[in-house]
């Protein structure tokens, strides 16, 4: 199947587009698309500066849209400042997908009739994504959804369009690595940012540290623990200096959305 054909004619109807964009694969592609199909003039990614997003995603993000010479502006979102994003409730992805597309909707002003777009593809509708609901009340465009694309779809058209994230591990915003109900800080999330980056350059290119309180918790690949024993004394003394009284190794292995748990035992006790 040609799954590039339907984008073609889903942009077709696009008058102009300003993209939620994040630096990674999914919204990467929509904006190489929309600049593909809609011409450079009628593009605009607009990526935030969050703290919730990596210092090393914004840079990457900056780098892809200078080498596809995509315009982009990044603006500075204020979802810290509200006590319905920074108590962390269950919802929090909500309140801050809220922020950023009312900061898209006030864009619109400057250009006029242009459609907000993000990178949502078909396999997240069957995941926890508390963020749809704002872009359903903000009316966000998802072309990825729109035309039937999923993850495997997005890095397909990726790689055939030779861009350079089409193998990049998901990055979920820094925020998730901290359980629910438990207070998010700028200064929790650089020590997450910081203590990744430990376990990257120890050889662990996929990696999360969740954050809890004193305790930083390692995951890696199921299939790359082995190779985490050789590494583990000189993780635990890194993470260690900043800041976190004691290094746990989770013995299951990195699995993707593991806090959402939490919420799914709440709603089976109920």
């Amino acid at each position: 199947m040609n799954t590039l054909k339907p984008l073609e004619s889903w942009f077709d109807a696009c008058p102009g587009a300003l993209i939620a964009f994040s630096g990674g694969v999914d919204s990467s592609l929509v904006a190489y698309l929309a600049q593909h199909f809609l011409g450079r003039d009628n593009v605009l990614a607009v990526i935030s500066a969050s703290p919730s997003l990596k210092l090393s995603d914004l840079d990457e993000a900056k780098n892809f849209a200078r080498k596809n010479n995509l315009p982009l502006r990044v603006i500075t979102t204020e979802e810290m400042k509200n006590p319905d994003y920074f108590n962390n409730p269950s919802n929090r992805c909500y309140f801050c997908k809220h922020t950023l597309y009312d900061e898209l909707e006030a864009l619109r002003a400057e250009f006029p009739g242009w459609w907000v777009l993000n990178g949502t593809n078909a396999d997240d509708l069957g995941d926890y994504r508390p963020g749809l609901q704002a872009a359903d009340e903000f009316a966000v465009r998802s072309p990825l959804v729109e035309c039937g694309i999923d993850k495997a779809g997005v890095r397909h058209l990726a790689e055939q369009f030779a861009l350079e994230c089409w193998d990049k591990p998901a990055s979920p915003c820094l925020s998730s690595r901290v359980p629910y109900g438990e207070q998010i800080t700028v200064e929790k999330l650089r020590q997450i940012e910081d203590a990744e980056a430990v376990v990257k350059a120890a050889g662990f290119s996929v990696n999360r540290v969740r954050h809890l309180g004193e305790t930083a918790r390692v995951e890696v690949p199921v299939d790359e623990r082995a190779q985490l024993e050789g590494a583990r004394a000189g993780i635990v003394s890194e993470l260690k200096s900043l800041g976190f009284s004691s290094v746990e190794f989770d013995e299951e292995g990195f699995v993707s959305g593991k806090l959402n748990r939490a919420l799914l035992r709440s709603s089976a006790e109920k």
